[in-house]
């Protein structure tokens, strides 16, 4: 991509290599350790489902049975009972559920444990495969309807089958993405819940048979539509993996996936979030999820014109651990947001510039832009104006996935009419101008252009900081969105286990095997 802005492709470089610094000892403490939940997702990939009597999932039981053998990992154990027992994993679930300790079982010949995996290992690349067959000939089948940016909006009842009613609504107005919101502090909770929610607490809770009845209702409304909607869900918190897996197993196409969110906005132990993050996003890797990284959140707790580079220093950030587990840039959602201050004088061509930087850096990405939140008050017709500039800035700078702003962003969960004035103002701004991204030039020293310079020179320093003191020591600082993490601190740390020379992960060995890692 030609540089519009005139920004130094040899800074952008420099500000990969220091990211792939950065990133280096982060990675190898990955993989030389497992989480808890990384081995509940090794479980679930494998058909481990079902909860028992008392509502603690079967995955949960498993590796709580394991918990001394968690460093040799648990796959040989759940393996070794379905042959041990002849059962299938849903009998195998059933018997867990019902009080079976696999742990006490005597394990099987190590050479029949390894070829059963591979049976079911060759079961969830027939089903993933099968997805990603069908979402992509469904886009192909729809090409002509697509929309440049993709309208992303959200459901967030507490009941998933009246999200199902406002996502229908909202596909029917316009809208490509539908996310359904997960509930206030899921991401805090260490187990999946089970089956069908209805009752949830500033969203709706994230369970496999959610995702299936949404992805249904979705599917349904499509030939209406003309369009193959997307479905996004949160694999992100305490349980990861874990969503990652349910999410490639029921066909979702985007996850909310950020390397460190859960550490900066949920303190979660970071030692956790960067083992879980490498393996969930192997998994939407190799069911070509989209992610979405959550940069847009540094903005709520620090200035955008002042930290406007911790941004673009994320973004690289994420890319790399990405890349590292296999990922490809055209599923890298990674995330920005529109959150200058209205009231500052310039501040839209501010905003114009860090968009465009974000495109000229990610060329290749589905970058995903999020819209005013921090400003947003109760006079609604500023906050429709002020979305109106976000659509603009939006259309004008080539971003993928555009997260559409409401009108009552901050009062309340928006109305089935908030969500369709939204969708009407997206359609005409980006109607009215939709050739005006490729007639636009920006002015050499002007104040657009030197804002942009001044952003990656102020991320190349972030970096060179972050590179000396190292990431974990640099989130310990509050380096990132202002936001002090002790490194053995926070939630989920006694879920983080060394691999031991026996430890053997057949999902793990599948994943690398088929990413080319």
């Amino acid at each position: 991509m030609k540089s519009k802005l005139g920004i130094s492709a040899a800074k952008i470089a420099k500000a990969r290599r220091l990211a792939a610094q950065i990133a280096a000892p982060v990675q190898k403490f990955i993989a030389g350790h497992t989480t808890t939940t990384v081995e509940r997702a090794t479980l679930r990939l494998m058909g481990a489902d079902m909860v028992s009597s008392g509502g603690v999932p079967v995955p949960n039981i498993a590796v709580d049975s394991l918990r001394d053998k968690l460093s040799g990992g648990v796959s040989r154990w759940y393996i070794s009972a379905l042959l041990k027992t002849g059962k299938t994993p849903q009998e195998l679930n059933a018997d867990i559920a019902g009080g079976l300790d696999i742990s006490k079982l005597p394990l099987a010949d190590f050479s029949a444990i390894k070829k059963a995996a591979s049976g079911l290992a060759a079961q969830f690349d027939r089903k993933v495969s099968a997805h990603v067959a069908r979402r992509n000939g469904r886009l192909n089948r729809y090409r002509k309807n697509a929309k440049s940016p993709l309208l992303y909006v959200i459901v967030a009842t507490g009941n998933i089958h009246e999200d199902v009613k406002q996502a229908r609504a909202a596909v029917l107005q316009g809208a490509d993405v539908i996310a359904v919101i997960r509930t206030t502090a899921q991401s805090l909770l260490d187990y999946v819940p089970f089956g069908a929610t209805t009752e949830g607490f500033g969203g709706t809770y994230a369970t496999q048979e959610n995702f299936k009845i949404m992805r249904a209702a979705l599917d349904e409304v499509e030939p209406q539509a003309g369009r193959y909607i997307r479905l996004v869900n949160y694999a992100s918190g305490l349980c990861m993996p874990e969503i990652a897996a349910m999410g490639a197993i029921e066909r979702l196409d985007m996850m909310l996936n950020d390397s460190m969110y859960g550490i900066l906005f949920r303190d979660i132990n970071m030692y956790r979030t960067f083992v879980d993050q490498n393996f969930s996003r192997m998994i939407n890797a190799r069911a070509e999820i989209i992610i979405n990284t959550g940069e847009d959140n540094y903005l709520t707790t620090s200035d955008a014109v002042e930290k406007a580079h911790t941004v673009l220093a994320s973004q690289l950030i994420n890319e790399r651990f990405a890349l590292n587990a296999g990922m490809e840039k055209r599923f890298m959602g990674l995330g920005h947001a529109f959150e200058i201050d209205p009231s500052l004088k310039n501040g839209f061509l501010y905003e114009l510039a860090q968009a465009r930087l974000a495109r000229e850096v990610f060329p290749e990405h589905p970058l995903k832009y999020m819209p005013p939140t921090k400003f947003m008050t109760g006079d609604v017709f500023k906050g429709y104006a002020m979305n109106a500039m976000f659509n603009f800035v939006s259309k004008a700078t080539g971003q993928s996935i555009h997260l559409l702003g409401m009108l009552t962003e901050a009062i309340h969960t928006p109305f089935l009419q908030d969500r369709y004035l939204a969708v009407t103002n997206a359609l005409y701004v980006m109607n009215a101008m939709d050739g005006l991204a490729g007639e636009i030039e920006f002015k050499r020293g002007g104040i657009i252009a030197k804002r942009a310079a001044q952003v990656l020179d102020e991320t190349v320093d972030f970096l060179e900081q972050t590179a000396e003191t190292g990431l974990f020591g640099a989130i310990e600082k509050g380096m990132f969105a202002d936001i002090k993490r002790p490194k053995n601190g926070g939630k989920g740390f006694d879920g983080v286990v060394e691999k031991g020379p026996d430890y053997w992960n057949p999902f793990e060995d599948y994943l690398k095997k088929e990413l080319g890692l």
